[in-house]
């Protein structure tokens, strides 16, 4: 059997940044594949015997396992286990790293395995029984143990991440997507910044590194982009166009039009129609 043991869709508020779960597993061979979370494994049950390639191991009640973003690790488990998994956004941890002065854009976690730490322990319990039984105690009681969790990984077991590193490809399709199906749309860098699980600060750096524009640049020339293909596809009107693909008005959108393409819309109203 292949299973990747820390899937699930059962999940705290994304708002949040984090994802809480218990699962069982049956003995097999496991796969961990990649994703853009942190995610910490706490073994909940009795001891439970494994094998990695020769490595043989025995994981104990309270032994804990972090899978950094993006890591994938395969192994076999020769009897039944069950775990406590608790998954963090990279915005959760970005978040908690400004809270401790640190540049959560150059900030990750070492992966780490089988070693016992109390507080990573507790506080993954207090979650997992929080969570269970509905959230009782609201979204902020959560977000304080998830950030007193992000702010305990980073201070016992960070890693430094390189600064050329950009947004995923995963991230960037579900951004760029994102913009072309609501350019009309007031959009803001706090709702694209959600849409790749990110805080704004650290998205707004990132999307520059994939793209080579600021967030706010490359709005503008996708919306003049599809200025001039409805300036030169249908008969709408040039105020109607502005705003059709978000603009405030006529006059914003042929300036960003001189500024991106060096033309205004009238001119291009004239040679696509033929009109004088």
């Amino acid at each position: 059997m292949t299973l990747d043991p820390l899937a699930s869709t059962r999940a705290v508020p994304l708002r949040i940044g984090l994802r809480v779960d218990v699962r069982t597993t049956t003995p097999g061979r496991m796969e961990l594949g990649r994703t853009s979370e942190h995610r910490l494994k706490i073994h909940a049950s009795s001891p439970a015997r494994g094998r990695c390639e020769a490595h043989s191991f025995v994981y104990r009640r309270g032994d804990v396992d972090i899978h950094p973003a993006g890591y994938h690790d395969v192994w076999e488990e020769l009897d039944p286990s069950e775990w406590i998994v608790v998954g963090l956004s990279p915005s959760l941890l970005q978040r908690a790293a400004e809270d401790m002065g640190l540049d959560g854009a150059r900030i990750g976690l070492q992966p780490r395995f089988q070693f016992s730490d109390p507080k990573i322990e507790h506080l993954a319990w207090a979650l997992e029984a929080d969570h269970r039984e509905g959230a009782p105690n609201g979204t902020i009681y959560t977000e304080c143990l998830g950030l007193a969790l992000a702010a305990h990984l980073l201070g016992q077991y960070r890693s430094s991440v390189p600064v050329t590193r950009g947004l995923s490809r995963v991230q960037l399709h579900r951004v760029t997507s994102y913009i072309e199906n609501n350019i009309e749309q007031d959009l803001s860098l706090a709702a694209l910044a959600q849409i790749a699980h990110l805080s704004a600060s650290h998205f707004r750096t990132m999307f520059k590194r994939s793209t080579g524009f600021t967030v706010h640049e490359y709005v503008i020339r996708q919306r003049v982009h599809r200025a001039r293909q409805l300036l030169t596809q249908s008969d709408l009107a040039i105020s109607q166009v502005a705003a059709e693909v978000g603009f405030s008005h006529q006059s914003h959108m042929a300036r960003a039009m001189r500024r991106v393409l060096g033309v205004t819309p009238s001119a291009i109203t004239r040679d696509s129609r033929g009109t004088l």
